[in-house]
């Protein structure tokens, strides 16, 4: 029996199950919340290198790895990538166990970028392992579970630390446990047969086949070759091309690419603010704990708009404008507050905003496209995101730039976002008003469907 045949016989619910155990697993990591603590106490780096240093290299070091890591992922056939992100996290936690050196460090940053760069593998090979009629469900499933563990993580950090006084580096070390169940759990995660792209064994005999019925022997399996490369090229300029021709896709597509940038540099020196605020007493740090709340109230959030029936043709737009503008005020909080409580307060906010947000353009993208266009087009989105939080590190945060300290970048976060809801709240404004002065009269079908999509 081959593995189709596998498959099929196990059904779509081997694989999820897998896969969910995968995730849990990968993102149960205690040590996450206290990761600048740890950095600035017992490695005893320097806030400012910290900032302005090695957090870059991240950044640089992502972006330099996603676009082939988006080919290889299909090429390769996901399994493989994800065994290496399980392999990456190992290492990474190896090295914040047992080395205290700034080159480690800095190794470990890009160690980490091979991490997120391989995400992509984890959230599209569900898609080649289970039948299309379940891929809302199986997808619910896998981020259920990334959620559970990233919270069973966090909270258990948080009890570890405030309740038994646990250290950092016991901390880092059942964390090292986690990712290393991540890595053998991996190894049983079965290898699709085709991508989506790339079809792997059956591409290869289509092209055999043409290849033997030309009248030239010769360089048969080079013309096979050549056929399946350019049958890739045309399948992604395809996917292309329906993914960013509706004006509505490009609009998410851009809110998408523009607001995770800002999230994701809010998100990496957020506790570097913290720090700023309060300084690191282990016992009187509450980063797991406000962590473990972040992903319940944004998990609530997501789940809330599930359940609420809009016009989103209509009110998207503005939705994007009003909640961004909530994300910059909760930015503005953080950084000209003293108080750790508000602190802690306004990346509850801010992370809850910008989750019901990006739960809301996900379905919005995914819902009018097929599969294969929404995989290309979350991983240029993605890549857009990238390059433009690669622009902000550069100018705002890189030493041999601005090098500006903490409170200051937090401003700079918070104009940030002010601008994307500025222009998104005018835009949806006109939206809003162009749908009243000008009614359409669209079937009683598509204007259910449309409400439903959430």
């Amino acid at each position: 029996m081959n593995l189709q045949q596998k498959i099929r016989s196990w059904g779509w619910i081997y694989p999820t199950a897998i896969l969910c155990l995968y995730g849990f697993f990968a993102n149960c990591r205690p040590a996450e919340p206290f990761l600048t603590p740890y950095l600035v106490g017992p490695k005893n780096i320097s806030e400012e290198v910290v900032t302005n240093y090695l957090f870059p290299i991240w950044t640089y070091s992502y972006l330099a790895l996603l676009f082939p890591v988006f080919l290889l992922t299909d090429f390769l056939r996901y399994k493989p990538l994800i065994m290496l992100q399980g392999a990456a996290l190992v290492s990474n936690y190896c090295l914040l166990c047992f080395s205290d050196s700034l080159a480690a460090m800095t190794a470990l940053q890009v160690n980490y970028a091979v991490v997120t760069s391989t995400e992509v593998a984890y959230f599209s090979s569900i898609y080649c392992l289970v039948p299309p009629e379940r891929y809302q469900q199986a997808t619910g499933y896998l981020r259920a579970a990334m959620l559970i563990g990233y919270t069973f993580g966090a909270t258990l950090s948080q009890l570890l630390v405030s309740l038994v006084g646990t250290s950092l580096f016991h901390i880092n070390a059942i964390t090292l446990g986690t990712v290393s169940v991540s890595l053998l759990v991996s190894l049983a995660i079965p290898m699709p047969r085709r991508g989506m792209f790339f079809k792997g064994a059956e591409a290869g005999e289509e092209a055999e086949e043409q290849a033997s019925g030309s009248e030239v022997e010769k360089g048969g399996c080079c013309q096979g070759s050549l056929v399946a490369g350019v049958g890739v090229v045309s399948q992604m300029w395809a996917a292309l091309r329906e993914g960013y021709g509706s004006g509505r896709v490009v609009c998410w597509s851009l809110w998408w690419a523009l607001a995770t940038s800002g999230y994701t540099q809010v998100f990496n020196y957020v506790q570097l603010m913290w720090d700023h605020v309060e300084p690191s007493s282990t016992a009187a740090i509450y980063n797991g704990g406000v962590e473990a709340v972040c992903t319940l109230v944004g998990a609530a959030a997501a789940f809330g708009v599930g359940h609420v029936r809009v016009s989103w043709s209509r009110w998207g737009e503005l939705c994007l404008g009003v909640f961004s503008a909530v994300g910059a005020g909760a930015v503005f909080l953080m950084a000209f507050s003293s108080s750790i409580w508000l602190c802690y307060a306004g990346y509850v906010l801010f992370k809850a905003s910008y989750m019901l947000l990006i739960t809301i353009t996900t379905f919005q993208i995914a819902a009018n496209l097929s599969m294969e266009c929404y995989a290309l087009t979350f991983g240029i989105n993605t890549f857009v995101a990238l390059v433009l939080q690669t622009v902000i590190t550069a100018i705002i945060v890189d030493e041999s730039a601005l090098g500006l300290d903490i409170v200051t970048q937090f401003i700079v976060y918070g104009s940030y976002y002010t601008a994307i809801s500025t222009v998104f709240f005018i835009r949806g404004l006109y939206t809003a008003c162009r749908h009243h002065c000008r009614p359409t009269h669209p079937t009683p079908h598509k204007e259910v469907l449309s409400s439903q999509r959430l």
